[in-house]
């Protein structure tokens, strides 16, 4: 990737040399619309592809028409419990790999942020920029206690992104996934979440999820998952189209990062055997056909993975 020397995001908040402190969870709203009042009646109905399809297609034809989502669903959105941040502790050491490491993150947080201004501005409507955190080991949120083996997260009570550098180390040794290319697909599909959020989809996923099987929640999860692997190509699209971002092999980084991480492979990585009725973020060929996808259309329409015929 061409990415020295390019515009770093301010939005990135070092947690690396901070000491614990108390979390909470995240609360929900008030009640609910007539639409949601209405959802397991259509589940019987339509089941829960065809329920999904219905109420996001509403929600994203109310935000990008201009109608709002709080007055089409009736103030659904979750409130953050207030937390008790980290408080720096000291100087963060930092080896000069780790320093530019930081500063690749900064840098593509920043592209990031270039190209999803300009999606939302090409309809109508403000992005609201995420910031980033950068942690070791554990980290608080909005959402709880976040720790490293995880890896990377997004959470929408706070609207951030949280991120142990270590990952990418985890990513290019364990998963045999190494490149920049790699590492910032990483990001974009963490900041896929947050445009999610934005868009509300995820807060209608999580209330579309409640009483159903876990299998069939797992299902929702899968799709969620999968729009954010769409929306990183977007982002991909965009830096290459537009800012030449690219170089020769960064696409294939990213394809192998895609696939690298998939249920499938995972699963049978650490078990031997898979369980597709348990993927929560999708088989290898369905994150690498969905980042592919964003890739090549650069649109978020292409992206609905709540409404395709096959994952």
């Amino acid at each position: 990737m061409r990415w020295k020397g390019r515009r770093q995001s301010s939005n990135v908040e070092d947690r690396r040399g901070s000491s614990g402190g108390g979390f909470g969870g995240l609360g929900r709203g008030g009640g609910g619309s007539g639409l949601l009042r209405l959802l397991p009646l259509a589940f019987r109905f339509l089941g829960v592809k065809g329920t999904v399809v219905a109420v996001l297609g509403v929600v994203a034809y109310s935000y990008f028409s201009g109608g709002g989502l709080g007055g089409l669903l009736g103030g659904l959105s979750g409130t953050p419990v207030q937390t008790s941040e980290s408080r720096p502790s000291g100087r963060v050491e930092q080896s000069a790999q780790e320093k530019e490491l930081v500063d690749f993150v900064k840098v593509v947080l920043a592209d990031t942020e270039e190209t999803w201004n300009k999606v939302f501005e090409s309809q109508g409507r403000s992005y609201k920029e995420p910031r980033l955190v950068l942690y070791r080991g554990s980290v608080n949120s909005a959402c709880g206690l976040g720790q490293a083996a995880m890896g990377p997260f997004y959470c929408p009570g706070d609207q951030k992104v949280y991120l142990d550098l270590g990952f990418f180390d985890d990513l290019r040794r364990r998963h045999d996934a190494p490149g920049d290319f790699a590492q910032a697909y990483v990001v974009a599909h963490e900041i896929g979440h947050h445009v999610q959020t934005l868009l509300g989809i995820s807060n209608e996923v999580q209330k579309a999820k409640r009483g159903l099987s876990e299998v069939k929640q797992n299902q929702l999860s899968v799709m969620q998952e999968l729009q954010a692997d769409c929306f990183a190509g977007i982002w991909g699209n965009h830096a290459s189209r537009s800012r030449q971002l690219l170089e020769q092999g960064d696409v294939e980084e990213g394809l192998n990062a895609a696939s690298a991480i998939g249920d499938d492979r995972l699963q049978k990585q650490s078990r031997g055997f898979t369980s597709p009725e348990s993927f929560t973020h999708g088989s290898s060929a369905q994150r690498v056909r969905w980042f592919k996808t964003g890739l090549r259309e650069g649109n978020v329409a292409a992206c609905n993975t709540f409404a395709a015929e096959q994952l």
